[in-house]
């Protein structure tokens, strides 16, 4: 339990602020009591009397940044939906942008401690509601802020110009407009497995190993000898393979990208030709989702290496994108959309996909897929300019 209120509070702020400032650039299992109040310029004994551990401030510095973006979403204004739709954009593409070390750490500490995404996410609902003027469910929370969130951290870590307005034109129009689908080709049919390898040798043996370890436990929690171990091979055998932990757990991630690449393009691709471009991005996000209930250690493995391995998660999202603009150009989204930037559609599409597995991977409470990807679908084809259009009139 914490207690900022004992002793001098300047000491417990300068505690917060040593902190963010090192899980913001390390992974929070590296960080250690004393480092922090070594940063902080103050001995290991002041630290426990205003936090109990480390998990106890970390907790509180997660409180603290929720806090802070509900705060700045009290800001969005606006006469119209659509005025006050560009403003709650705005609101949180800048505070990426101003805020890049809390936004760094809030990443991290989504996946360690749901319950503060679920406190953002609430944040987030009732804004954007508010902006609306009427209460809003989890597909409208996917279809808006997912694609949303997801470029503003690209933006603001990329250090690259903020697209505000081809983001707003896909909240107010949506990206695949005029469209419709099809249910049964969006659902139906089945699923291939990826092929099974009848016998595996060393290599594939330590990477199965790893792959259940450090979706399991994660990585700093998993050492090689227990990956080698559960391969049932010697420590040295390891070191024939893979030059170190590091170079072993890159493997690891163009792996599982590699998988579900495949897994999502081998059976997309034989029907594609009777899809239209929505159509297949939402069979396209139905069967990233069947992946994750087949394969329950990818998220977790990707998630906690865009902390240990940035680069290697540069690449797992850059090879997504490629082979999205490899699409024939009838089925891309500037098809549909005509004029809008290309690369925010892409970006937001894969934000879109990667909160919906977020909710899919870490929520415990159970999530109606099909009828979100459903409703999901809607959006993309027209956006909010039905809410939009609907206040505006009245």
């Amino acid at each position: 339990m914490t207690s900022e209120g004992r002793g001098n509070p300047e000491n417990a702020e300068r505690l917060l602020a040593a902190a963010v400032g090192l899980f913001s650039k390390k992974w929070y299992g590296t960080v250690s009591v004393a480092e922090i109040c070594r940063a902080a310029g103050l001995s290991n004994g002041v630290f426990y009397r205003y936090y109990e551990n480390k998990e106890a401030l970390f907790k509180v510095i997660l409180g603290r940044i929720s806090d802070q973006v509900r705060e700045a979403l009290e800001q969005v204004e606006g006469e119209t939906p659509r005025e006050r739709l560009r403003s709650f954009a705005g609101v949180i593409i800048r505070f990426s942008e101003e805020h890049p070390d809390l936004v760094s750490v809030f990443r991290e500490g989504q996946y360690r401690h749901f319950e503060y995404e679920r406190r953002l996410v609430a944040a987030y609902t009732r804004s954007l509601g508010a902006a609306l003027g009427r209460e809003i469910g989890l597909a409208e929370y996917l279809f808006a802020l997912g694609g949303l969130r997801f470029c503003a951290v690209s933006w603001a870590f990329h250090q690259a110009p903020a697209h505000l307005q081809a983001a707003c034109d896909i909240l107010a129009d949506g990206l695949f407009r005029g469209l419709t689908f099809d249910p049964d080709k969006v659902f139906g049919g089945t699923a291939t497995p990826l092929p099974l390898a009848l016998e595996e040798g060393a290599r594939e043996r330590l990477l199965r190993s790893g792959r259940r370890l450090f979706g399991e436990k994660g990585y700093f929690e998993t050492n090689i000898h227990e990956v080698t171990d559960g391969a049932r091979l010697s420590v040295g055998a390891f070191y024939t393979y893979f030059d170190s932990k590091e170079a072993f757990y890159t493997e690891l991630i163009a792996r599982v990208g590699h998988d579900v690449r495949a897994f999502i393009s081998g059976n997309l691709a034989a029907g594609a030709a009777a899809l239209n471009p929505l159509e297949l991005e939402l069979r396209g996000l139905w069967l990233w989702l069947v992946y994750l209930s087949i394969d329950k250690h990818c998220y977790s493995i990707v998630r906690e290496a865009e902390f240990v391995l940035p680069a290697a998660v540069r690449d797992y999202y850059g090879a997504f994108a490629a082979g999205y603009r490899k699409r024939p150009a009838h089925l891309r989204v500037t098809a549909a959309a005509p004029g809008i930037d290309e690369g925010t559609a892409v970006e937001y599409l894969m934000g879109l996909a990667h909160y919906f597995g977020l909710e899919t991977a870490f929520d415990e409470s159970p999530v109606n897929a099909r009828a979100l990807v459903t409703t999901i679908g809607t959006y993309l084809a027209r956006g909010l300019s039905g809410y939009l259009s609907q206040e505006e009139m009245k």
